[in-house]
């Protein structure tokens, strides 16, 4: 297939993958397909899964990945409107069950000293996306600024094994999404300090060239040049190209090998498979394990045009 016939092919679609190809690789806004994400297709499957004390599974965090927090990340990823009444009442109904000591979401039923950095950087995303007033989430952010290591990044092994190194996994979370998804909303709550980790944590990511280890050389973990969606909490080199676009960040040469293991990922009819999901209990399948996906022909296709735009501009 040729660009124009991917392009068809995508735009035939869920309507959450319609809103977004118009947006990120067509350049024009579609806010009436944005509304119909929650009265139709995934979307509306999401939604229609909440139990009637207003929470995903059994309740925030168990199990995976039916919880109301993967939910609600799949929802904020789905990019359902950031007005949707149903998901900011969720939200708010974990903000209303009180937070662990530390200031973060805990991630069971009572509060604890600690909380999970990971958790609570993807909880800061979606509930910045769907305008959670800035008050209810400045611990949040205290809490995920308290976990910033020596490295210049996060791990969230940090408060359970005493985790002396950044990972990957948790810096591809945290980085991007502190910043963009809770400062960019127009927050002004420790902005400096906000900015001085996004950096960090970016050139933490950098320093390995995406999936490279600065120590050997060598590739970390080949699970690191997967490409399932959706990614949950962990990390692939698709999703942290996804992320330096989101987050405008500058082209670099070291994200170049990722770039090109993700263009050799294509398939004959130059569209992008998806590949074995990550194991867990779902509410639904969106798209099947070895086949054409959408998912990440979209990802792939918006991250090729950030790195050619961002190649010539350099």
């Amino acid at each position: 297939m040729d660009k124009q016939q991917i392009i068809k092919w995508l735009l035939e679609g869920d309507v959450s993958i319609q809103f977004q190809v118009y947006r990120d690789l067509l350049g024009i806004s579609k806010k009436h397909l944005q509304s119909r994400i929650a009265k139709e297709g995934w979307g509306k499957q999401f939604l229609s899964k909440r139990n009637s004390n207003g929470h995903w599974g059994d309740r925030f965090y168990q199990p995976k990945w039916i919880s109301t927090h993967y939910t609600l990340l799949d929802l904020r990823n789905l990019n359902v409107s950031p007005s949707n009444e149903v998901v900011k009442k969720t939200i708010e109904l974990v903000l209303e069950a009180g937070k662990a000591e530390d200031g973060g979401i805990p991630l069971g039923p009572s509060t604890s000293q600690n909380s999970d950095v990971c958790v609570n950087g993807m909880f800061l995303n979606y509930a910045s996306y769907f305008k959670t007033p800035e008050k209810r989430l400045t611990s949040v952010v205290d809490s995920i600024l308290h976990e910033i290591m020596d490295d210049g990044g996060f791990n969230c092994r940090t408060t359970r094994s005493g985790a002396r190194h950044s990972s990957l996994h948790s810096n591809n979370i945290r980085a991007g999404r502190i910043v963009w998804s809770f400062r960019n909303r127009g927050s002004t709550y420790r902005k400096e300090d906000i900015q001085t980790v996004k950096e960090s944590a970016e050139e933490f990511i950098l320093l390995h060239k995406l999936f490279i280890s600065d120590r050997t050389g060598e590739i970390i973990s080949n699970d690191f040049l997967k490409m399932p969606y959706p990614s949950r909490w962990k990390y692939d080199i698709l999703r942290a190209m996804d992320f330096f676009r989101y987050a405008e960040h500058k082209w670099d040469e070291r994200m170049t090998e990722a770039i090109n293991v993700i263009k050799k990922r294509r398939n004959k009819k130059c569209t992008w498979n998806l590949q074995a999901s990550h194991p867990g209990q779902v509410h639904f399948v969106m798209e099947k394990a070895g086949a054409a996906s959408r998912w990440n022909t979209l990802r792939v296709l918006r991250v090729l045009k950030y790195s050619e735009l961002e190649e010539s501009n350099h």
